[in-house]
């Protein structure tokens, strides 16, 4: 959809946001680190605007990104909202990012507070006002003119509260938010945030890290849909979720190619549509052509609800090939799968892309590279992270963030041990289950994503049969990757060996040859680089190299060893990493994203050959 991503801007006639604490010209971000080129393009004023929500488009929204005000406070006694704050900050970044003007750690023994106003002059006859967060780690409270507007727990999924009962007419509204983020010292997943960073455990992230905003929608309005694609039966299945619906409500699914409807389908409230796309066009890393959807809520033949979306006609699903090896298939046909694992992290931003070009320069290297997947490393991104990929063709697989760790990790599949599995806590089991699936929620519009990975070399791995059938259930759709380089059990689509830094395989007769055999991480080549890096000593790489050359050829020897593997049954495979993050100085570029330590072309002209079709045959 060509208006999904062209920054849509402050549309709503109903809103109006003041310049109350706005005032750029105090904002700076905090020195001391190095920063990506995006930095100095940062505007107080103006910061991340574009549409958050690409899957789902209405025109009534206000982005109230921005300064806020800020304090952080002892967490005992902290129920009220202080009479004084410290200073501000800009959202939407976490506070202890430099671009927030703050770079101050919180703990678990401190909450953050937040507070801005904004004016309103809505017109609220048949309508109700939506806050949205984009992301908020970890817990949050948010109060609208002093009262509760409601409570999230989970850094990593959108969540929204109706505020119209709370508004005051015709005055400032005050918007707040309480967070509490326990880090490593709680068992809720975290990525790889740690209280202490050092190796491969980064700064922690706390607050507000996506956009914030505000959107007026009818009193009956949809609230929801899913889509499922099926290339076989040459049809797509629209679920509808409406809020408020009344019994003669109908709803419209129509279906574009460009301007030309391709399909359309009424049906009443609570059922599914079921659109033919005669002649599909298929998704694809090659062709990554996306047709546009409208979903249009009518009552009595007027129109009172319309959003706009998109979809794509792909399939990912497991078939054997000639010898019974289990094979990834795209679209029917055997594609090898190699990107690289990508962190997600900025130097200057943190969980948080300075911009939006910034955004979607990771994914764009990716491509010229020569890269068809990228491995999203226990982290998730905001919704235009995905809609970029969708639009570029880069398949996606979508880890889990991990929580709660501490296993032991056998990472040789099939060894007697390699089963084991954590005892957690309800409480924390809980968390992880309704974060997950709040995640899976989320995502699930976007065709880029072909798996979904539970768990991370036993990262607080537990009961991986329950989860990783829950999550095929739940999501059939996709394929599950149970445990990348994990404690291995004989579940799930996918058996996924880690291994540095040489690319190896796993067995392909491993539990019955019933899965599909991948590298989930190899690699990890460093190559520290005066003036990049994140400090001065102390930086790592899993092999580590004094100039390119040397790093590029023992690159290259790597990738001459894939063809005899990809023909013994080796489907994908992940190489350590996108950038340098932190001490971390194995990535294709620096943490600034200044130096591209590969050249783009000649790694695209040795990855080409490892997609070559004719290297697997499937079972017809």
């Amino acid at each position: 959809m060509k208006t999904a991503l062209l920054g849509l801007g402050l549309l709503s006639c109903l809103l109006s946001v003041n310049s109350v604490a706005q005032k750029p010209a105090e904002w700076k971000y905090v020195e001391g680190k190095i920063v990506t080129p995006w930095a100095e393009k940062v505007n107080a004023a103006n910061v991340h605007p574009e549409y958050p929500r690409p899957q789902m488009i209405r025109q009534n929204w206000v982005n109230i990104n921005g300064l806020w005000n800020y304090s952080i406070v002892p967490k005992e006694g902290s129920e009220a909202k202080p009479a004084a704050f410290t200073g501000q900050i800009l959202v939407p970044f976490a506070v202890e990012s430099a671009l927030s003007g703050v770079a101050k750690t919180v703990g678990k023994d401190s909450v953050l507070w937040y507070q801005r106003n904004i004016d309103f002059a809505p017109k609220l006859k048949d309508q109700r006002v939506l806050l949205h967060f984009g992301a908020v780690d970890w817990k949050c409270d948010v109060f609208v003119n002093g009262k509760p507007a409601g409570t999230h727990q989970g850094g990593y999924d959108p969540f929204s509260f109706d505020i119209t009962d709370l508004l005051v007419k015709k005055k400032q509204q005050d918007i707040s938010v309480r967070v509490w983020d326990p880090s490593s010292d709680g068992p809720q997943p975290r990525g790889k945030q740690i209280k202490n960073p050092h190796a491969i455990w980064y700064t922690p992230v706390t607050g507000i890290w996506q956009t914030v905003w505000i959107e007026t929608v009818p009193t009956t309005h949809i609230a929801d849909f899913k889509q499922v694609p099926d290339i076989d039966k040459q049809t797509l299945t629209v679920t509808t979720t409406l809020k408020n619906a009344a019994a003669t409500d109908k709803i419209k699914i129509t279906a574009f190619d460009g301007s030309n409807k391709v399909a359309e389908q009424e049906i009443a409230s609570g059922e599914n549509a079921v659109l033919n796309i005669a002649n599909a066009k298929l998704w694809s890393p090659e062709s990554p052509f996306l047709y546009d959807l409208t979903i249009t809520v009518t009552r009595n033949g007027k129109v009172i609800d319309e959003v706009k979306s998109y979809f794509a006609m792909r399939k990912i699903s497991m078939q054997p090939d000639a010898n019974g090896i289990q094979r990834m298939a795209l679209n029917n046909k055997f594609l090898f799968q190699y990107g690289p694992l990508d962190q997600g992290w900025w130097p200057d931003g943190l969980y948080t892309a300075p911009t939006d070009e910034a955004l979607k320069f990771d994914i764009l290297k990716t491509k010229e590279m020569g890269f068809n997947m990228i491995r999203k490393h226990v982290k998730v991104e905001p919704a235009r992270w995905y809609r970029y990929c969708d639009e570029l063709g880069m398949l996606v697989w979508q880890d889990m963030p991990s929580g709660d760790m501490g296993n032991n990790w056998e990472q040789r599949p099939g060894i007697t041990g390699a089963e084991t599995d954590k005892d957690r806590t309800p409480e924390s089991e809980n968390i992880y289950k309704t974060e997950w699936k709040a995640i899976m929620d989320a995502n699930d519009h976007f065709p880029s994503i072909v798996v979904w990975v539970p768990f991370n070399e036993a990262w607080g791995q537990f009961k991986t049969e329950e989860i990783t059938n829950w999550t095929m259930q739940y999501d059939p759709s996709r394929l599950v990757n149970s445990a990348s380089g994990g404690n291995f059990h004989p579940v799930g689509h996918i058996i996924d060996m880690h291994n540095y830094p040489a690319p190896v395989m796993p067995r392909p007769d491993l539990f019955g040859a019933k899965q599909i055999i991948v590298l989930g991480e190899f690699g990890g080549l460093g190559l520290p680089v005066d003036g990049h890096v994140w400090q001065q000593k102390d930086n790592w790489g899993y092999q580590s190299f004094k100039n390119p050359e040397e790093l590029y050829a023992r690159y290259e020897s790597f990738i001459k060893r894939f063809e005899p593997l990809i023909k013994k049954g080796l489907s994908a495979a992940v190489y350590t990493q996108t950038t340098d993050v932190e001490i971390e100085t194995n990535g294709l570029m620096t943490y600034d994203r200044k130096v591209i330590k590969f050249p783009e072309a000649k790694l695209k002209q040795i990855h080409t050959p490892l997609y070559n079709a004719d290297w697997v045959k499937l079972k017809p």
